[in-house]
């Protein structure tokens, strides 16, 4: 097997603090929007399941409702639930770097100053 051959790239790209905060709390509300959009889909899937969820389609039907299947779709909830609070608390600490980074950078000013 060969050696893969990886160009030599080297952008140059000229940005200075100012402009990354603005794209840096842009990417935090973004992935929020995401998790915001999981979160609807888990609620719906309980709510199709409980046969709370007003149909789109005359085709899906909701499973008969027993225990097992209560607990089977409250178990994988619970699960994305788990994981979307855990991207909750990185985007917390990568928010709390941004204001770090607005308090060190001379291009913003600290309020009350």
């Amino acid at each position: 097997m060969s050696q893969a051959n990886i160009p030599n790239i080297t952008p140059s790209i000229s940005i200075t603090i100012g402009q990354t905060v603005p794209l840096l709390l842009t990417s935090i509300a973004l992935e929020e929007l995401a998790l915001a959009h999981i979160m609807n889909a888990e609620a719906e899937k309980l709510q199709f399941v409980l046969g709370t969820l007003t149909p789109t389609s005359s085709t899906l039907t909701p499973p008969d409702v027993t225990i097992s299947n209560l607990l089977l779709v409250s178990s994988s909830v619970r699960r994305t639930l788990q994981d979307v609070i855990k991207k909750e608390m990185l985007l917390q600490f990568k928010f709390e770097n941004i204001l770090d980074l607005i308090q060190v950078s001379p291009d913003y000013p600290v309020v009350g100053t």
